[in-house]
């Protein structure tokens, strides 16, 4: 699988997720083509993602719609675990953008904390941050799925939030809320201490390359970071399709005094019956290729 450009990969494990979610922080809010349709959807170019490029044309203007770069201009550059993809906005998500961003997005711009009580007309609605999510059609089967569960999803993708905005929209959920941009500068700028009920990052971008490990979200960095929003006994779920990223995690988690593995024996989880199961990730199976899914709490 690839990851999103923004925080994550795509949902294709052959070809390894990439962090989109966390891309668009950084780490988190992967942007990228669908997870569950197309096999290069997640994943950057393999460019370094801290080369420079051409500055992305506003599409929308603005509050109509997600922004190129929401914190670019204020917040300073550093690595980032995603790469931006450019790709069609087609007709129907371009649609669902115009009418619903105003009310179910908003842009990761650091100015400001979020009170997720009000994002989602429910003071008392548990909330899970969910980093990178392609084209959304796995996030809006997990929200229909539990709608008594908001979910924040972040990408930086905007086929992606587009298509999830129509999902959401077609299946009358209310439990969705979309976040463009960075999700280290939404952890770090934006979210309050103890409002997150869980965090969720699929696939994300595995880096392959020794040389570009650093980019990889999963640091602890990212978990001194993630700890602070994170009320205790938040569940934190990871999973990914790639053998030595999934170590380092393990390793990563396992050594953070803040987290506690739900598993008794200190390894790798089974796949929960939440998570849905892609059609690429099953391509992946079937092919022999091993996805770990990592479970932690926060204590």
């Amino acid at each position: 699988m690839s990851e999103s450009k923004n925080f994550h990969r795509s949902d294709d494990p052959a070809h390894g997720l990439r962090e989109g979610g966390p891309g668009a922080v950084g780490p988190a809010g992967a942007p990228g083509h669908d997870r569950d349709s197309e096999p290069d959807s997640g994943r950057g170019s393999g460019q370094d993602a801290g080369r420079a490029s051409r500055p992305m044309a506003r599409m929308f203007p603005p509050g109509a719609g997600p922004s190129p770069d929401p914190a670019g201009s204020h917040h300073e550059r550093r690595i980032r675990s995603f790469q931006p993809r450019r790709s069609r906005v087609t007709k129907g998500q371009r649609a669902a953008l115009e009418r619903l961003w105003p009310r179910w997005g908003f842009d990761v711009d650091g100015l400001r904390k979020l009170d997720l009580g009000e994002l989602f007309g429910d003071p008392d609605l548990p909330v899970v941050l969910e980093i990178g999510f392609g084209m959304g059609e796995a996030t809006a089967r997990m929200a229909a799925a539990d709608p008594d569960t908001g979910i924040l999803a972040v990408d930086v993708h905007t086929p992606g939030q587009g298509n999830l905005l129509r999902l959401a929209d077609e299946k009358g959920l209310d439990n969705v809320r979309v976040g463009n941009g960075d999700a280290i500068i939404l952890l770090r700028e934006m979210l309050v201490p103890d409002s997150l009920s869980g965090l969720r990052i699929y696939f994300p971008d595995p880096w392959p390359k020794a040389r570009h490990h650093k980019r990889r979200l999963i640091q602890p960095e990212f978990l001194d970071l993630a700890a602070g929003p994170l009320r205790s006994g938040a569940l934190v779920h990871c999973a990914t399709d790639w053998e030595d990223y999934a170590e380092q995690m393990l390793e990563v988690f396992t050594a953070h005094p803040e987290y506690e593995n739900t598993q008794p024996d200190g390894g790798f989880a089974p796949r929960p019956a939440n998570r849905p199961l892609t059609r690429f990730e099953g391509q992946g199976l079937d092919k022999g290729h091993a996805v770990r899914d990592l479970l932690f709490r926060r204590r």
